[in-house]
């Protein structure tokens, strides 16, 4: 195989730095987080420019630490990054099973210490199934965590498992005996094998922390979403999914229904029991609403102890039913107060339900509105229990109850 022009110990040079660099820029990003293997990754890092520093030393310093120390150096930098993998998608490590493989790594090093073929063979075959291994925990966490930084660091893993096997077909068809020097000579494999690590590390690096910025993303976009206390939809997202399905109710001539839930006496219950149990009953309703929905449904708080409930290409007999059930489920449920005995706080839910017909001119605070009229009805009536309206108050409706008899044209005369 023809060598290509490139200076080995340069190579090496290129890789401890670019070892370092990346490991005090991860360091300084990660120190305080403790969750999503930064600090495994720089470790990594770090182990990745010591070994290449041992390897550069190749025949000025004793076989033990050049071939011996460098190359378990090497398989712990897998280590390392695979406990940075599993250690940000929160995975067990399978000691035993590295253990193994670091045990095959040792003994191969010490059996193989005078045959070079052997040893790069049985280096590159361990080496390369711990990258196969990170790249599988990270391929198959990523069905769930879909990201840039997830694809890069899978196509640095992959890149540097198809290298092993690369180097490992190029030791086998070397002519002659090998030099303990031959490292340190340039040449394709040694070339190639270099400039893989370099690759690996920078493009690994950055994967691992586009992985962090991804998630951190994620993070933020659910907390846009979410209600921070009872974990379902918030009030912006309930709007901008409310305004979504009524487009899609509309285009595909579909019925549609909306609910809003209140907590019945829920002041009192804060008054009471403190804001601490208040916030709990809030949780437990928000569960049995979440519970019984289907999965194309939403349910979100709106506000205070007011929830609401989207229910797409739902009739208005369909959303009766469903509500007087969610009445019962609610009425059923007794959060539980430490320290109290009995079988907790009993909590009821009023409702109104909105669900007729729509059309184009229609818009989400209108059915807000019609679903609010039905609740203050609910309300009114007694609480726990179920109201209904039909009609929306479009446009001309409205003007026309604003417009007394008194502020008529005419009447000022």
């Amino acid at each position: 195989m023809p060598s290509f022009p490139a200076d080995v110990p340069t190579l090496f040079a290129v890789v401890i730095l670019t070892s370092l660099s990346m490991a005090a820029g991860i360091a300084v990003v990660g120190w305080s987080r403790h969750n999503d293997g930064l600090r495994w990754w720089s470790l990594a890092l770090l182990l990745n420019a010591a070994a290449y520093a041992l390897f550069s030393l190749r025949g000025r310093i004793p076989d033990s630490l050049s071939v011996l120390t460098a190359n378990l150096m090497l398989g712990a930098v897998f280590v390392c990054m695979q406990m940075a993998v599993r250690q940000f998608h929160g995975l067990r490590m399978p000691w035993r099973a590295i253990a193994a493989l670091m045990g095959i790594l040792l003994l191969s090093l010490l059996i193989f210490q005078q045959d070079f073929v052997a040893r790069v063979i049985a280096v590159s075959l361990v080496l390369g199934a711990f990258a196969t291994w990170t790249l599988w925990d990270l391929v198959s966490e990523k069905r769930r965590r879909v990201g840039r930084g997830a694809w890069l660091l899978a196509a640095a893993l992959a890149f540097q498992g198809v290298v092993f096997v690369i180097r490992v077909v190029m030791v086998l068809q070397m002519d002659g005996e090998p030099r303990l020097d031959r490292m340190l000579t340039a040449g394709g494999g040694q070339t190639l094998t270099f400039f893989t690590a370099f690759l690996v590390v920078l493009l690994g690096s950055v994967g691992f922390v586009f992985m962090s910025r991804d998630r951190a993303d994620e993070s933020n976009r659910v907390l846009a979403a979410q209600d921070p206390l009872t974990g379902v939809a918030n009030r912006r997202s309930l709007i901008a999914a409310l305004d979504r399905d009524m487009a899609r109710a509309l285009r595909m001539r579909e019925p549609m229904a909306l609910m809003m839930v209140d907590v019945d006496h829920f002041k009192g219950v804060n008054d009471r029991y403190g804001h601490p149990v208040g916030d709990r009953v809030l949780c437990g309703v928000a569960d049995v609403l979440r519970q019984r929905l289907r999965a194309q449904d939403l349910v979100g708080r709106y506000g205070g102890e007011e929830f609401m409930v989207l229910l797409p290409d739902t009739g208005l007999r369909g959303a009766e039913q469903l509500a007087r059930e969610l009445c019962k489920a609610v009425e059923d449920l007794h959060c539980p107060i430490d320290g109290m005995p009995g079988p907790g706080i009993a909590v009821t839910v009023s409702i109104g339900v909105f669900g007729g017909p729509l059309e184009s001119a229609d818009s989400w605070d209108m059915l807000i509105a019609a679903a609010d009229r039905a609740l203050y009805q609910a309300k009114k009536n007694g609480r726990n229990r179920v109201e209904v309206v039909t009609g929306l108050r479009r446009p001309s409706a409205q003007l026309a109850n604003q417009i007394s008899p008194e502020t008529q044209p005419g009447s000022l005369l």
